[in-house]
């Protein structure tokens, strides 16, 4: 009985010791005012065979397409309220479309608002917003290799009879790293449909190769001209994006500051240009159809 005694003792002195240790609560610690852990602003890198396949859905674009994909994707965080804007206003085109512009005062760089007469390519680009924001980064951070990632691609399908002039675009070969491709008719902008794995590949017997790229409605592009649309090109040897007959000149170093001169001024808030917006009005439902020539055309 006394050797039960002390155990029991013994057992009630450890639990009344080692209560305190989980029952006492402590004091959160005192906020901290000292300087706050910065995310890295190192460029990104990414080697050419990643860039080769980050443009390939877009290396066949119209020169002037693709340079207005490639520089609306360096403002990603704007891509998805712009598609869907674009869906709340899908019964809109020509210049109907560009006075819905004007009246709503859009709060987006003129290079997305650009892509609102193409809905296939925001569903594309807001469908996919990893990718949207690799391709701004690299175009960003090295848009050289990005420009030279597109040429290579093009030589490819250029080489397998892919890439070949037809009623929507010329296809015209300067050389070594300079293949253009620009509308037959300088007014009208057709987007291609393709897929990267056939036509960066060697065709298989008896594949018809002319039916491997398609083309969606004419786009009638006038009405843009103050976004962008007008003196839109690239100088491929020089690794030059020009909009508006000026080169664009936006980088990592200069993201934050740089406003290129388009006839559209670049919307202000608060008197400081726009670079991020917290607009949110419009859900993105799941992705739509592509527009594959059966839709009606744009005007």
């Amino acid at each position: 009985m006394k050797r039960l005694t002390n155990i029991l003792i013994l057992t009630g002195a450890l639990a009344i010791a080692a209560a305190p240790v989980f029952a006492q609560n402590y004091p959160p610690p005192p906020p901290y005012y000292g300087p706050q852990p910065q995310v890295s602003q190192q460029p990104p890198a990414f080697s050419p065979q990643q860039l080769d396949g980050m443009v390939g859905r877009i290396a066949l674009y119209p020169d002037p397409l693709l340079a207005q994909v490639m520089t609306a994707s360096t403002f990603w965080d704007q891509i998805a309220d712009a598609d869907g804007w674009a869906r709340a206003h899908n019964y809109l085109s020509g210049d109907g479309l560009a006075r819905a512009i004007q009246e709503d005062g859009l709060p987006w760089d003129p290079s997305v608002i650009s892509l609102l007469p193409f809905p296939t390519v925001l569903d594309m680009m807001a469908g996919d917003m990893g990718w949207t924001q690799q391709l701004g980064s690299a175009v960003l951070s090295n848009r050289a290799a990005v420009m030279d990632a597109v040429q290579h691609q093009r030589s490819i399908a250029m080489s397998y009879g892919y890439l070949a002039p037809n009623g929507q675009v010329r296809v015209i070969s300067n050389g070594p790293g300079d293949i253009e491709i620009v509308p037959v008719d300088p007014g009208v902008v057709f987007v291609p449909y393709y897929d990267p794995y056939i036509v960066f590949a060697r065709p298989r017997p008896g594949f018809f190769i002319g039916g491997a790229i398609t083309f969606g409605p004419r786009i009638f592009i006038g009405s843009f001209a103050p976004w962008g649309w007008g003196g839109i090109a690239f100088g491929w040897r020089e690794h030059r994006i020009v909009v508006n007959n000026r080169p664009w000149e936006r980088t990592w170093v200069n993201r934050q500051t740089y406003v290129h001169p388009y006839v559209a001024p670049r919307p202000q808030v608060n008197g400081r240009f726009t670079e991020h917006h917290e607009l949110r009005q419009y859900s993105r439902p799941p992705a739509r159809e592509q527009e594959r020539g059966e839709g009606r055309e744009r005007r």
